[in-house]
């Protein structure tokens, strides 16, 4: 149950909230792992981006620190919230698994009901599952499987959702980015034994730890998964109440940080989709609404490669002949300009071979 003050917290408070828990306000030395739990996962349709968001989180990361802790079973990359691609720690898997599966499962169903309506999907996921024990399989042969046995094309993007399987490395790894090698989730893994209301309680706490305070209906934007699963859950946890200052009522874990809103928030770069620029977080104004149609738009659904200054998208960037290039969307100071040539050289360096 909700309890605390109410305190009002204004947009500046929630800017500097959100980066100190997604590592942004300086770098971390975190464990890789714990790094990854502390932003509650990072999303990752295109391989690199994971690479690119735990370097700006994290004090001097080798890039193969990542590949590495995929090879090794610590991390693992997956279809999980709001059915993307993200990598998330070993323990973090089941638990969240769990807690998107119905949901995931009850959203795929009602928008693929035209293609599949009516298809056995129990009886899909056991004949894959049959199929991946023991071998990790390429997505083409369960295409062609789930073809060959008279099931739609359409059913193989749902299958996921009967069927806990992860990318097996080294596909949708740096070197390998096309992340399109399964393997079952409890081969690769421990066995999950997370119940429902485990994981949704875990992923209530993964989200306000790394995105919060929150409002549960960004939770549950964040999840893919109704407000009304997780309205008892966010009941029956200890969590403060604290209010923005719109009045709306917004949750969060007890301790958790809520740093001083003069707090310096040096330049970073973040990848393509980083998750802080997703409308679930639009409370904290890191991507500034004028500039969303810049970053999210029909030709780039997936988003833009964009830096921060002072919290917010100030531009986009690119890796290009070797350099990361600046596009900033308004002028900037020349000290700022300065600092972000630094910042883009050292990212330009991680980006060599």
């Amino acid at each position: 149950m909700a309890g605390g003050s109410g305190r009002v917290l204004t947009t500046r408070d929630l800017n500097r909230a959100l980066l100190a828990r997604q590592l942004l306000l300086q770098r971390s030395d975190l464990p890789l792992t714990r790094a990854i739990e502390q932003c509650a996962g990072l999303q990752t349709q295109y391989a690199p981006s994971a690479y690119v968001a735990l370097w700006s989180r994290l004090r001097d990361l080798p890039r193969e620190a990542l590949t590495t802790a995929l090879e090794r079973r610590d991390a693992v990359q997956a279809t999980l919230m709001r059915s993307t691609i993200h990598v998330v720690s070993a323990p973090d898997f089941h638990p969240l698994a769990a807690a998107i599966r119905q949901g995931r499962r009850e959203h795929w169903l009602r928008a693929a009901r035209r293609e599949v309506g009516g298809v056995d999907m129990e009886a899909l996921a056991r004949l894959v599952r049959e199929h991946v024990a023991g071998r990790p399989c390429r997505a083409a042969e369960l295409k062609e499987l789930i073809a060959a046995r008279g099931f739609p094309a359409a059913a193989m993007s749902g299958v996921g959702l009967w069927v806990d399987m992860v990318r097996v490395p080294p596909s949708g790894t740096w070197k390998r980015r096309r992340a399109d090698l399964y393997g079952l989730a409890d081969e690769w893994l421990d066995p999950g034994t997370a119940t429902v209301e485990e994981g949704l309680e875990h992923l209530v706490r993964r989200y306000l730890g790394g995105f919060g305070p929150a409002a549960l209906e960004d939770v549950a934007s964040w999840a893919g998964v109704p407000i009304r699963t997780l309205q008892p859950v966010a009941a029956r946890l200890p969590l403060v109440s604290l209010r923005d200052e719109r009045g709306r009522e917004l949750l969060d874990l007890p301790g958790a940080p809520l740093p001083e809103p003069d707090t310096p928030a040096p330049v970073r770069f973040l990848p393509t989709w980083d998750a802080t620029l997703l409308v679930h977080a639009r409370r904290a104004l890191i991507l500034p609404e004028a500039y969303r149609p810049l970053v999210f738009h029909v030709r780039t659904p997936h988003s833009v490669p964009t830096f921060l200054v002072d919290g917010a998208v100030a531009g986009r960037w690119r890796y290009e002949g070797g350099e990361v290039r600046l596009e900033p969307f308004h002028p900037l100071p020349s000290r700022v300009r300065d600092e972000l040539e630094d910042e883009a050289r050292r990212l330009a360096a991680f980006h060599v071979d």
